[in-house]
């Protein structure tokens, strides 16, 4: 009984401790793939970020952005939450702790992610790298990820409707 109580109160502290691993894939902006100890691997999604998707303007530049600070490299990590999808969702640091998703936002290669931080000093970044008109920012017509993928459901959800009607209306006239 001791031990299970134990183990209660130690699995938060392991749950949120600090990991390390090389990252062995950036998928894209605001994810990464990591090597950890025993050959396994972990997805990570990077905390209060939200990077431009692949086939969104910038997507590329913002990947490239993370791979050139991360990849190859050991880096540490503190898992914060899963999102949706089950993947985890951590706050990544390298070079001497440097903080990742600071530094994708200071490089205006995402967007602070503020409905899920608290960090204000991450809206301040975003902020000066729009003024300065810095990486994605340059483009006046900038979308925000998570607007950009909406407007991709609606567009699919709109292709569905149609071919259903066109379904409908070929019935209807057999």
């Amino acid at each position: 009984m001791k031990r299970l109580m134990l183990m209660s109160l130690l699995f938060p502290a392991i749950l949120f401790s600090q990991t390390s691993g090389k990252v062995i894939k950036v998928s894209d902006g605001d994810t990464i793939t990591v090597l950890l100890k025993g050959n396994t691997q972990k997805k990570l999604r990077l905390a209060e970020v939200d990077c431009p998707e692949n086939g969104q303007a910038f997507g590329k530049n913002a990947k490239q952005f993370t791979s050139s600070q991360v990849f190859g490299k050991t880096v540490k990590f503190k898992e914060t939450s899963t999102d949706r999808y089950g993947r985890s969702i951590a706050k990544i640091y390298y070079d001497n702790d440097k903080y990742l998703s600071k530094e994708v936002i200071k490089a205006g290669m995402g967007w602070w992610y503020f409905s899920y931080s608290k960090d204000d000093s991450l809206g301040k970044l975003q902020e000066k790298a729009q003024q300065n008109k810095i990486g994605l920012w340059q483009d006046v017509h900038a979308v925000a990820p998570w607007d950009f993928r909406k407007m991709k459901r609606e567009q699919s959800k709109n292709k569905k409707n149609q071919a259903s009607a066109i379904q409908v209306k070929t019935r209807k006239d057999m």
